[in-house]
């Protein structure tokens, strides 16, 4: 599972960003044919060994609260094992080695973890990391938006997990845009930008060497 980092700054042009969000979870009235999404997930997991991103994420606390934004960069080398370095506004990392899922806030100097089988069913993550086909572990099904997007809904089957659902849009046959809502009514959307499928990527940049000095808490 992917957590909001901690020490979010509040971001002018919130309540507009809450207004996007909220209506990109709301499929299109029908008109004519719908793009075939289904296809588009299965094609694009379909060889896919690693992937780097720069990545935008905006979260709407279930309250309604303001919009709370970060930036940084994704890594994934299938199969999973992936790390997101969150670069502003504050830095932090969520480092998965195959085994067990570590998230260091290096502004506390603490590090936490736990397995990661057990918070990665119906996530993004999942979706992207494992080799398993999709539909393993999701209802997959085509969804119509307004939008220049080929669109996905993913649902998990599983009912031991915090998500509710998944939308994945990709952009000529590019990953582009992942939208999440989990079970406690937050939102969150992912915008993936400078996307480079399969790179060379070392298997040492997964693998978490505990920081000297910082609190390590086993959650599991």
């Amino acid at each position: 599972m992917l957590y909001p980092i901690s020490h979010w700054r509040r971001r002018a042009g919130a309540l507009l960003s809450h207004a996007l969000l909220l209506t990109a979870f709301a499929a299109a009235p029908a008109a004519g044919a719908v793009a075939d999404g289904v296809e588009e997930v299965t094609d694009y997991l379909r060889g896919l060994n690693s992937l780097q991103a720069d990545f935008r994420q905006i979260t709407i606390p279930a309250d309604g609260g303001a919009a709370l934004e970060a930036t940084g960069t994704f890594y994934l080398l299938r199969p999973n094992r992936f790390l997101w370095e969150y670069e502003d506004p504050s830095t932090q990392r969520i480092v998965a080695d195959g085994k067990r899922v570590y998230m260091h806030d290096t502004e506390l100097n603490q590090v936490t973890h736990r397995s990661q089988k057990q918070i990665l069913d119906g996530t993004p993550a999942q979706l992207l990391a494992s080799r398993e086909p999709p539909e393993k572990y999701f209802d997959i099904s085509n969804l119509e938006r307004d939008d220049r997007r080929t669109w996905a809904e993913l649902i998990p089957k599983t009912q031991d997990t915090d998500v509710v659902k998944l939308q994945i849009g990709f952009v000529d046959g590019e990953l582009d845009t992942l939208l999440m809502e989990d079970r406690f009514g937050q939102l969150t959307r992912f915008i993936f930008t400078d996307v480079d499928r399969n790179p060379q990527l070392q298997y040492s940049m997964f693998r978490f060497e505990r920081p000297a000095g910082a609190d390590f808490l086993q959650v599991d």
